[in-house]
C-alpha cells in the first residue's frame, strides 16, 4: 500500500516535506490525518468523485495534504501558476469548473481580486489566516475526525498548461479508476531512480508545475522526504543538499546555468556527496551546460523527455547521454514516432513533428475538442503529439529541435530558436536569452535575440554587435540574428519555460478583434 496512510504508521515521526532553510516541517502521520479531515470537509460540503477543486498557493507545506484530500476523495484537482494575474486565475478556475478554491495569506492580493470573478465556486478557503471572502481552513476542520473516508477512490490531476503561446489549457487524461491504495501511475518510474523511503528530495521549483509535484507526491507515496525551496536560489541550493544531505533532486537548464556561474569558490563550498540522482527535464538542455554539470557533479544526470499531457516519454543517463550529447534519450512510455506535417513517418536522421503512440489517445484538453484533434496524428488518431519538433538517430535516441509553435519562417527558411539561444547563453555577459521572430517587410519574419545580462554589465551597442558575432561561430549564417536588444528580464516562468508570446507582443501589431 503506498501513502497516504501506509508511511502514517511506519513511519509516522519522519518528515515529509521540509521547508527548506525554516523549521517548518511536517510528519508523515500528520500529513495523512490533516489530509483526512480535508477529505471529510469537502465530502461534507457536497464533493463527490469527479468534482473538481483549485489551488492557488506558493511553496506551502499544505499544498500537499490538500492534494492528498482530493485524490483520495476522488476528486480531480488542478494547481494553478501562482504568478497568474487575476483575471487568468479566474480563467482557470472557471473553464476547470473548480467548486472549491483553496488559497494562502500570501496570496491574498490575488485571491481577493477574484471574489466577483468566480461565481460559480462556492468553497473558498485559506489555509493560514484570513483572506476577506475566505473561510479559515483550520476553523472549518474543528468537527471533522482524522479518519479516512469509507471509500477512497483515487481522483487525478487536471494541469494546465503553461499558456506560453496563448491561452493555458486544461489537459484531462484518461481516467484508470483505482483505490488511493494502489498508488500513482508514475511510482514504478521513481523506483527506476532508486527513489524510496530513505530519499531525500530537493524541489527548488514551483510546486504547482507538474514535474515538481508529480515527483514530490511520488517521493511521499515512496515513504521518502521532500525538502522544499521556498524561491529558487541557485548558491542556497548547493547549501540545501549539503545541510539536508540530498539524495536526489530535479532541475530545469536555467538552473543549471545560473549555479554554473556561480564563482568557483562558491561552488566548492559546498559537500555534495550525498546527492546520488539529479533528474532535468522542462527544456532542452544546452550540449556545453549539461557536460558541464556532469563535469562538476559527476555522471548523476538523468534526463526525460514528457509533457503534462503524459502520452509518451524518453529517458537518458550519463553515461548514455556522453555517447549522444544532445539527445533526450530513447523511448520509456509510448511508441517513438517522427512525422512530416501530412503525418508520414520519416527516416531517421530527419526532422518533423514528434508522436507517441499509445494504444488510445491517453488525454483530451478540456473544453477545447479542436486542440484535442491537432494533438493527434492526422492518420492516427492514438498517436499524439505536444507540438515539439525533432528527429532520431538510427538507434532510435530521440534529439529535440524546438517547439513548432516558435518557429521564426524568414524568406520561406524554418528557423527554430533554441540552437541560438543555447549559444547566446554560454557568453559570459549574458545571463538568460530568447529568440523570437519579428516583422521583416521583404522576409515575412526575421531573427532577434533579446537578451538579459549578468549584473553590472553595462548595455551598448558594441556588446549588442559582440553577441550577434559570438552567435556566428555556434549557428549557420541564416540563424544568426538580425538585430539584438537588451531587456532587463525575460518573461520566464519560474520552471524555465518562456512566456514568448508575452515577448511577441511588443513586437507584433496587435490583431483586429
Amino acid at each position: 500500500m503506498y501513502y497516504p496512510g501506509a508511511h502514517a504508521h511506519s513511519r509516522p515521526d519522519q518528515p515529509a516535506v521540509i521547508i527548506a532553510g525554516t523549521d517548518q516541517r511536517i510528519t508523515h502521520k500528520a500529513m495523512d490525518e490533516r489530509s483526512n479531515r480535508i477529505a471529510q470537509l469537502l465530502h461534507d460540503r457536497g464533493f463527490r468523485p469527479g468534482d473538481h477543486v483549485a489551488i492557488l498557493m506558493e511553496n506551502n507545506l499544505r499544498y500537499f495534504e490538500i492534494f492528498w484530500a482530493a485524490l483520495r476523495s476522488g476528486l480531480i484537482f488542478t494547481p494553478i501558476n501562482r504568478y497568474f494575474t487575476p483575471d487568468e486565475v479566474a480563467y482557470v478556475v472557471n473553464d476547470s469548473g473548480a467548486k472549491a478554491l483553496f488559497t494562502s495569506t500570501y496570496m491574498r492580493e490575488t485571491a481577493e481580486a477574484l471574489l466577483d470573478r468566480i461565481p460559480e465556486c462556492s468553497v473558498l478557503l485559506s489555509v493560514d489566516g484570513v483572506c476577506s471572502g475566505y473561510d479559515d481552513l483550520d476553523t472549518a476542520l474543528v468537527p471533522f475526525p482524522t479518519t479516512p473516508l469509507a471509500n477512497e477512490p483515487r481522483g487525478q490531476m487536471m494541469l494546465y498548461s503553461s499558456g506560453t503561446t496563448g491561452r493555458p489549457k486544461g489537459i484531462l487524461r484518461t481516467p484508470v479508476p483505482a483505490d488511493i491504495s494502489e498508488g500513482l501511475s508514475h511510482i514504478e518510474r521513481l523506483r527506476d531512480y532508486g527513489i524510496d523511503g530513505d530519499t531525500i528530495y530537493l524541489s527548488p521549483a514551483p510546486i504547482y508545475h507538474a514535474a515538481p509535484l508529480a515527483y514530490s507526491v511520488g517521493v511521499l507515496s515512496l515513504g521518502g522526504t521532500v525538502v522544499m525551496m521556498p524561491r529558487f536560489d541557485a548558491e542556497l541550493a548547493l547549501r540545501h543538499i549539503q545541510d539536508y544531505r540530498v539524495t536526489h533532486s530535479q532541475w530545469v537548464p536555467t538552473m543549471f546555468i545560473r549555479m554554473l556561474k556561480l564563482s568557483d569558490e562558491a561552488r566548492s563550498a559546498y559537500d555534495l556527496s550525498s546527492h546520488q540522482v539529479a533528474i532535468h527535464a522542462a527544456a532542452p538542455c544546452p550540449v556545453e551546460i549539461k557536460r558541464q554539470v556532469i563535469d562538476w557533479w559527476g555522471p548523476i544526470l538523468h534526463e526525460y523527455y514528457a509533457g503534462s499531457e503524459s502520452n509518451g516519454s524518453t529517458r537518458i543517463d550519463s553515461q548514455e547521454w556522453l555517447k549522444r550529447p544532445g539527445s533526450v534519450g530513447k523511448a520509456s512510455m509510448g511508441v517513438l514516432h517522427i512525422c512530416d506535417e501530412d503525418g508520414n513517418e520519416v527516416a531517421p536522421g530527419s526532422e518533423g513533428i514528434i508522436y507517441f503512440e499509445q494504444p488510445e489517445m491517453p488525454f483530451r484538453y478540456h473544453n477545447d475538442p479542436d486542440k484535442t484533434r491537432e494533438a493527434q496524428n492526422p492518420k492516427h488518431t492514438s498517436w499524439s503529439t505536444l507540438g515539439d519538433v525533432g528527429y532520431v538517430d538510427e538507434d532510435g535516441y530521440l534529439y529535440l529541435t524546438d517547439r513548432k509553435s516558435f518557429m521564426i519562417i524568414s524568406g520561406g527558411v524554418n528557423i527554430y530558436p533554441q540552437a541560438i539561444e543555447d549559444a547566446l547563453v554560454l557568453h559570459p555577459s549574458v545571463t538568460d536569452a530568447a529568440v523570437i521572430g519579428v516583422p521583416n517587410e521583404d522576409f515575412g519574419e526575421e531573427v532577434k535575440a533579446v537578451v538579459q545580462l549578468e549584473p553590472g554589465i553595462p548595455e551598448s551597442a558594441a556588446l549588442a554587435e559582440d553577441l550577434i558575432g559570438f552567435t556566428r561561430d555556434k549557428v549557420a549564417s541564416y540563424m544568426v540574428p538580425r538585430s539584438l536588444d537588451f531587456t532587463d528580464a525575460l518573461p520566464r516562468l519560474p520552471t524555465g519555460k518562456l512566456y514568448k508570446h508575452k515577448l511577441r507582443e511588443k513586437y507584433w501589431p496587435a490583431k483586429p478583434r
